[in-house]
Parts: structure tokens; C-alpha cells; sequence
């Protein structure tokens, strides 16, 4: 009878493969990576301004090592802008799990949206064109708009079926909310008074308080207070700072 093939030795704890999920780990860190210093340069320098060469720079990397994980500069846009709107989705995932009325839930979204809008990947949803995009970039882009738009009228009319919101038109009301809340992404600075925090408390007593049905003073004890501003001073103009940067 054969003798049983020899046991080939193990690998030494110092081999220079890491075992396949710690490899695929480090992949995904790497890639992230590169897309936070590329949002970032976006956002800073407009996306038509910034070049690959400059995106290699900020990580202190050659031009061809980012073509390890990106075809291009476009291919970037776009995983930029879907970091963004994963994020988004998972918080309506979340509230969607959740229960409450109407107005509840759309007071969870309005807080998460806007303090999402005071971040590099959430102002890319609103600070992009998608017309940068490839077509069928663009189509995943407006798809997911759609969605976005939709939750915030089904929270709306839910509120009014089930009384915890005024009786009104679900669209229009949603239109001025999302409207009001993509704006942060355009004018939030990172040294201004207010946190994101801050802005996400005040921003959903003001976009929600004309909607609710119960009283403003009742709905004041139930949301979190007027923000504390992060310090009094005053600029050189003599007008106080509005709040936050991206990045």
C-alpha cells in the first residue's frame, strides 16, 4: 500500500500573502480612499478642473496605480456620487423598518438628509452634473432621485391619512422640503457656527413645524431643542457665520 503523500509545510507566519478576505479589505479601504481625496478635490475645484494626476497627488500615489481600481475620472464621479446616495437609501431603509406616523418618519429623514448634505459624499448628490456621467450613469442618478423624491411624498401623504399632517399637496410639500435641504450641500462650511448636528435639529423644527398638525409647542417637546451655537463671535462684517464646509 502507498504511503500517504508527504504534508507540504505551512506557510510561515511571515508570508507576504494575506489570506483572501484581508486582501479584498484592504482593496476596499484603498478604493475608498481614493474616493475621499477625489469628492474632495471635486468639491474644492469643480470636477472639469481636477485631474487624475492631481487625485494621485493628494494620496501620494502614481497616476497609473488609481487605473488599479478605476477606469477613469468619470467611472470616480459616479462612485462618488452613489457613496452619497447609498447612504440616503440606507436611511430610508432604516426608518422604513421602523414604525410612527407620517410625520414621524418624515421628520427622521429630514434630520439624516440634512446632516448627510453637510458631508462630502451627501453634497455630491446636489453638486454634481449628471450630465458628466455616462448615459446609463446618469439614468441609475435620476432613477434614484425619483426614489428619493417619492419617499418624502409618501411620508407626507401617510401624515395627512393618518392625521399627524395638515391636509395638503404631497408633491409641492416635498419639492419645498427637498428643496430647502439640498441647498445645505451648496452653502455648508466646515468652520461655520453651526454643526451638522445642529443644522439637521433646526432644520427639521422649521421644514416640519408648518406641516404637523399638533401645536408647535407640543412638537418643540418631542424634537430636539433650538441648537446651541458653537461660539458667539461675530465676523469682521459684523454678520454671524452660517455653518460648516465640505471638507
Amino acid at each position: 500500500m502507498d504511503s500517504a503523500p508527504p504534508v507540504p509545510p505551512s506557510l510561515p507566519s511571515s508570508s507576504p500573502w494575506l489570506p483572501f478576505e484581508s486582501r479584498r479589505r484592504a482593496r476596499d479601504e484603498k478604493r475608498e480612499a481614493v474616493l475621499r481625496a477625489a469628492v474632495q478635490l471635486f468639491l474644492e475645484q469643480g470636477y472639469h478642473r481636477v485631474t487624475l494626476n492631481e487625485v494621485a497627488e493628494r494620496l501620494n500615489i502614481t497616476k497609473p496605480a488609481l487605473y488599479n481600481y478605476f477606469r477613469g475620472k468619470d467611472e470616480i464621479l459616479f462612485e462618488c456620487w452613489s457613496m452619497g446616495a447609498e447612504l440616503v437609501d440606507s436611511v430610508i431603509t432604516e426608518i422604513n423598518g421602523g414604525g410612527g406616523s407620517g410625520l414621524a418618519k418624515l421628520r427622521k429623514l429630514v434630520h439624516a438628509y440634512a446632516a448627510l448634505m453637510a458631508t462630502d459624499f451627501g453634497a455630491s448628490l446636489v453638486r454634481f452634473d449628471l450630465r458628466d456621467l455616462t448615459e446609463r450613469n446618469a439614468a441609475v442618478a435620476r432613477a434614484s432621485k425619483k426614489r428619493i423624491d417619492a419617499t418624502f411624498r409618501r411620508y407626507i401623504a401617510a401624515g395627512t391619512a393618518d392625521g399627524s399632517i395638515r391636509p395638503c399637496d404631497p408633491k409641492l410639500a416635498a419639492f419645498a422640503i427637498a428643496g430647502a435641504l439640498n441647498w445645505i450641500g451648496h452653502w455648508y462650511r466646515r468652520d461655520g457656527e453651526l454643526s451638522p448636528s445642529e443644522i439637521a435639529d433646526e432644520f427639521t423644527v422649521r421644514l416640519t413645524e408648518g406641516l404637523a398638525t399638533e401645536s408647535r409647542q407640543q412638537m418643540t417637546k418631542k424634537t430636539p431643542g433650538a441648537p446651541q451655537r458653537r461660539n458667539s463671535g461675530r465676523t469682521t462684517a459684523g454678520k454671524k457665520r452660517t455653518g460648516g464646509g465640505t471638507r
